[in-house]
């Protein structure tokens, strides 16, 4: 007997089907993946056991009882604990603060809140990530994105005697993490299973799923597909399952060489966050950059673009020098960007995916750059979507009501559109699934091959030495050395992180 089963879950949104009769059974002390294309029905699945979202049908069974998610409390109560791909925090509230979010705080005599009972609780649970740096009473908008994904995992953790947790459910929990943080999330996993406890794991990468879990669940199209064991499977048969299609290879290998002429070239850049950065990227090559976490990757894209002031720089294109560029300036002289927080930076989330798409091309959109053609924009804005197999009710669709994936997609074919010379890359990939990554990684070859030069950050070690020509590493904001791709091992790049 599963230690919980959802069975029959039906949901739709204005007529579209988003869920239709799906299951999903768990069994104590297992590690159960969760996997699915974007827009298969994962999240809205994992909303419903949250109860936040309302199914039109439902049978959940905890324990052989039959019990209702109608609420997030009334899920916690259940003993449900859950980790949501989007960051959901209180900047202005402390750390401990936003680990109690949904919780009673403890208190004294039944009146005051004992703040030092909630420290404590806090720095327990964050020293079983083993996690030292973040103070209890630090202010969460102080934190990066990856140490607030620390602190809403180890919110989780947070032991309530009343209330056990018994289900984890954890979507892309690794997506903002480095990879020195994911083990030690993965340690924890171990933890959590070898005391009984299921874990709903959520995610697109492969490598993780086949390492840490038991057993696999597929969706496509909102339907459960298939339940099997990882020991009984392969990475090829989940993806089929997951696409309906045979991906091939995982990275498209380079099938001509780099052109010599150099494209962009860097030279002492500096900024707030970076110095010392210095290279020369050649037309159609793909150059990584890589480091631990918060090692200054995004901010490098940040100061190349102009989203951060530049304090010195020396930046050409093809061999004409750039004065201190504007983000707008940037784009109309051939540079694209997708930025890593896609809904914070890359998005309007309150327009359409048309308006999102064509947003820095108004120009190219227009008659006699005054009047917008929005035939030609949806026209534009339609092939794009194609190309990066967006999964939309129509263009006109809101980008808040699409999946974290599809968003995704949305800032990607935005970057795409006009063929730009050099292509910023900021985890270009997070969120997104197996087939659509597949996708992704083919425009970015057919991009690289017809001359686009490629600037792209990752924590995915495999994506990096897949795709990339070289590597740019990364410390505390400075460069320490550029090195070939070619023959570079997981292990051996990561030991390049440390040297």
């Amino acid at each position: 007997m599963p230690l919980f089963s959802v069975t029959n879950v039906s949901k739709a949104y204005s007529g579209v089907p988003a869920l239709i009769d799906a299951s999903l059974e768990l069994e104590a002390g297992e590690v159960h993946a969760l996997m699915g294309e974007n827009g298969a029905g994962k999240s809205t699945l994992i909303k419903i056991l949250a109860g936040v979202v309302e199914p039109d049908s439902c049978a959940v069974t905890l324990d052989r009882r039959r019990v209702r998610l109608d609420s997030p409390q009334n899920a916690f109560e259940h003993g449900l604990r859950f980790i949501h791909q989007e960051l959901n925090v209180v900047p202005q509230l402390s750390v401990a603060e936003n680990m109690f979010l949904g919780q009673r705080y403890p208190t004294r005599f039944g009146a005051f809140v004992d703040w030092k009972a909630i420290n404590a609780q806090a720095t327990a649970a964050l020293e079983r990530l083993r996690i030292s740096g973040i103070k209890p009473g630090r202010k969460m908008a102080r934190l990066s994105t990856g140490d607030q994904m620390l602190v809403r995992i180890a919110g989780t953790l947070v032991a309530d005697p009343s209330r056990p947790a018994s289900i984890f459910v954890m979507d892309e929990p690794t997506a903002a993490l480095s990879s020195e943080e994911s083990e030690r999330l993965f340690a924890v996993i171990g933890e959590l299973r070898a005391a009984g406890c299921a874990v709903l794991y959520v995610s697109h990468r492969m490598d993780e799923v086949m390492r840490i879990s038991d057993r696999v669940t597929i969706m496509r199209d909102g339907r459960t597909v298939k339940t099997m064991a990882i020991a009984a499977t392969d990475r090829r048969e989940i993806i089929q399952l997951m696409t309906g299609r045979d991906v091939g290879e995982a990275f498209p290998p380079r099938r001509g060489p780099i052109e010599d002429s150099v494209a962009l070239d860097v030279r002492s850049l500096a900024s707030e966050h970076v110095s010392g950065i210095s290279f020369s990227l050649r037309k159609g090559e793909i150059l990584g950059v890589a480091g631990l976490a918060n090692a200054g990757q995004s901010e490098l894209m940040r100061a190349i673009i102009g989203a951060d002031a530049q304090r010195s720089h020396h930046v050409a294109l093809d061999g004409s020098l750039l004065p201190g560029l504007s983000p707008g300036a940037a784009w109309r002289r051939g540079f694209a960007y997708v930025p890593r927080e896609r809904r914070k930076e890359g998005l309007v989330l309150s327009r359409s995916v048309t308006d999102n798409v064509t947003l820095p091309h108004l120009a190219e959109t227009s008659l006699l750059s005054v009047f917008l053609d929005r035939r030609r924009e949806r026209a534009v804005a339609g092939d794009l979507g194609r190309q990066v197999r967006l999964k939309a009710a129509r263009l006109s669709q809101l980008c808040r009501h699409l999946s974290g994936g599809n968003q995704q997609k949305v800032v990607f074919a935005r970057a795409m559109a006009g063929r730009p010379a050099i292509l910023l890359l900021d985890e270009p990939t997070r969120g997104v699934d197996v087939g659509a990554r597949f996708d992704i990684y083919t425009l970015m070859r057919e991009l690289s091959e017809a001359g686009t030069s490629i600037l792209m950050s990752s924590s995915d070690l495999p994506e990096l030495l897949g795709l990339c020509d070289r590597i740019l590493i990364m410390r505390d904001g400075r460069q320490l050395t550029i090195e070939p791709a070619a023959g570079l091992s997981q292990a051996e790049l990561l030991h390049l992180f440390h040297d």
